[in-house]
């Protein structure tokens, strides 16, 4: 499919740092509320990040989508 181009974005959440901040339902529901704000896009992938803090596991997610 030569000359076709697409374009992918992406955006990044995590809780805030500290107490709390490997509440994964949180922070999907965070992601779920971020997706409803970008209105009629397709969302191509999730990826689940686990860093490991001082204060413990530090989850975030990566969306990727198309569209708007």
């Amino acid at each position: 499919m030569a000359g076709m181009q697409y374009q992918i974005n992406y955006f990044s959440q995590s809780n805030p740092a500290g107490q709390g901040q490997e509440d994964v339902a949180k922070l999907l529901r965070t992601v779920a509320a971020s997706i409803e704000e970008l209105g009629d896009v397709s969302i191509q992938d999730l990826v689940l990040h686990n860093e490991i803090t001082s204060d413990g596991v530090w989850p975030s997610i990566t969306v990727y989508y198309s569209g708007a």
